[in-house]
């Protein structure tokens, strides 16, 4: 099982991705109603049968997908989780701030993908991300260091930063 960062906690991620489970459409029991994170184009594709399946679902928006075109379905989404394919990417933090300010959305943030690094922990946290699923090579231990790595910031961050800037 993976573990994450999550609201400053080093915990066991229990959430599986459509790609880790084979049989999603005739599976029955806990694999049918366990958490799962789709891939946009999968809800794009069959929206009903997503929507209308038991259980917490999110959905993992790509750097190209826009992310405004989930506001009708984001009451129905536990999690959504950003993708930053590289440290270079920075298209991710604008879905963040986006789905944080513009569209409300108040369920679980993630940041997914090789560009999630520790370095870059605090600034996602301030866009509103409030999990974190590392990228290879870096440490949960020193993330989590890494929400005290700066103690001033000269922009407003996301509604719910504060809150995810204090330990539950």
């Amino acid at each position: 099982m993976r573990s994450i960062l999550r609201r400053r906690e080093l915990v066991a991620d229990d959430w599986r991705y459509l790609s880790e489970v084979h049989d999603e459409r005739g599976a029955s029991g806990t694999v049918r109603g366990a958490a799962l994170i789709i891939p946009l184009v999968e809800l794009r594709a069959d929206r009903e049968f997503w929507l209308a399946r038991p259980g917490p679902l999110g959905v993992r928006l790509s750097p190209v997908d826009n992310v405004e075109e989930l506001e009708p379905d984001l009451p129905r989404l536990a999690l959504v989780a950003a993708e930053f394919p590289g440290p270079g990417d920075g298209r991710g933090f604008s879905q963040g701030r986006i789905l944080r300010t513009r569209l409300g959305f108040e369920g679980e943030l993630r940041a997914v993908g090789a560009g999630v690094k520790q370095d870059l922990i605090f600034l996602m946290a301030r866009c509103g991300f409030d999990s974190f699923e590392l990228a290879p090579g870096q440490t949960l231990e020193s993330a989590l260091k890494a929400y005290t790595r700066y103690t001033v910031a000269y922009q407003p961050g996301a509604p719910l930063s504060s809150i995810m800037m204090q330990r539950h």
